[in-house]
Parts: C-alpha cells; structure tokens; sequence
C-alpha cells in the first residue's frame, strides 16, 4: 500500500490528531521555570488500520530570558542547561516551536485533521508548559493543539493495567522501559506514544465490537 492511500485518522477521534508530547522543564511553574525540551510523536494508522507511532520531532531549548531554573528539577531530570554541548544544539523557544508546529501541522493535513490534541502522561503538565511557551513567542497561531483538551495515558493506564507510574505502566503492558533513559523528553515520548497505540489497539476490537451491537 503506497503512502497515498494509507488509512487516515481524520474520523476517529472527531477530527484531532492525537500527538504525544512530553516536555522537561526547570520546575513545575509553566509561568516561571524555563522549559528546556519537547518532544512530539504523533499518532497515525499503519496500513492494517492500527494505531502506530509517527514521526519523532524534539527540541532542546534555551530558558527564556528572566526564566526561573530550580536546582532540584535540574537534578532530578540530569540536565544542565548550560553544559556547552547542550547549548550548541539547544534552540529558542519560537524557532523550536515553529519548526515542530509546522512539522506537526504537515502530518494534520496529510489526516484530514482539524486540530491536534495532546497525549501525555499528566497531560495537563505538558499542556500547561506548552501554552506558557506559546503565549511567550506569540504563536498561537501556528499552533496545531486544541487548547484545552487532551488524552492522558494515566488515566488510560490505569484503567487498563492499574498503573500510574509511567515505567511500570509500560512495564505491565510488557514494553520495555530503561529507567536510565527516563526524564529524557524523546524518550519518554516514544515510551508513552507505544503505550497509548497498544492501548488504543486492544481497545479498538472492543469498542467495535459495541458499536455493531443491536440495542433491540
């Protein structure tokens, strides 16, 4: 099956793209503390209509100007924003987030889509910072994301496995995850991105199977 006829996703989910995103940030604030990498990972069909992982596009970013870095953040996710390597490839907000949004907006057309909703694990976190970065480089309008609603593979985990935890949710779901890896944003996105397609796959027989149900 060539590209141009691959399945598109523009129906299931009411016309958004589901794309995954994980951001690693110096703090829990989204107003103050800087946001230092993002990850997307948008979700697509295969050719046998199931749900599969697309494209990765990452960023490191510089804090913003006055940003707030909180020591034990920085610890605790093992980055130092001023490490020399770090900062030759690291990029500023707007042109990281122009560049992913026009990367994610090419994929939402390609889907028949209108907008792209968040997936992440504590979406809302990810939302939160995503929309504090937006609003300080005044690209609302390139944006591709709903601006509120999202899908949060906590909940989806913990219905399906009865894990919250991202690293044992994979685990239960028999993914597998290197903690060592952890806290670094691809990575987490690729792990997360796995974990809602195999969600969504075991459901998907399921919800069909309800649909087709005569309610008489």
């Amino acid at each position: 099956m060539t590209a141009e006829n691959m399945p598109v996703i523009d129906q299931r989910f009411r016309g958004f793209l589901p794309v995954v995103v994980d951001v690693e940030t110096a703090g829990f604030n989204a107003d103050t503390d800087a946001l230092l990498e993002i990850a997307c990972i948008p979700i697509i069909y295969d050719a046998e209509q199931q749900f599969v992982p697309g494209p990765a596009f990452h960023a490191h970013i510089n804090p913003f100007e006055g940003a707030n870095l909180d020591r034990r953040s920085l610890d605790f996710i093992g980055v130092d924003p001023f490490n020399p390597l770090r900062v030759a490839m690291a990029e500023d907000e707007k042109t990281a987030l122009k560049r992913i949004f026009k990367s994610i907006n090419e994929i939402r057309k390609q889907q028949n889509c209108t907008h792209a909703v968040l997936v992440g694990h504590n979406a809302h976190f990810d939302l939160a910072f995503l929309k504090a970065a937006i609003l300080r480089t005044s690209t609302k309008n390139q944006s591709p994301f709903h601006s509120f609603s999202v899908f949060d593979t906590v909940t989806l985990s913990a219905v399906m496995f009865g894990q919250t935890v991202l690293a044992k949710s994979c685990i239960q779901a028999g993914i597998e995850f290197d903690g060592k890896e952890a806290h670094s944003a691809l990575y987490d996105t690729q792990k997360t991105a796995e974990l809602f397609c195999l969600i969504l796959n075991k459901l998907e027989p399921q919800l069909l199977n309800n649909m087709m149900v005569d309610p008489t």
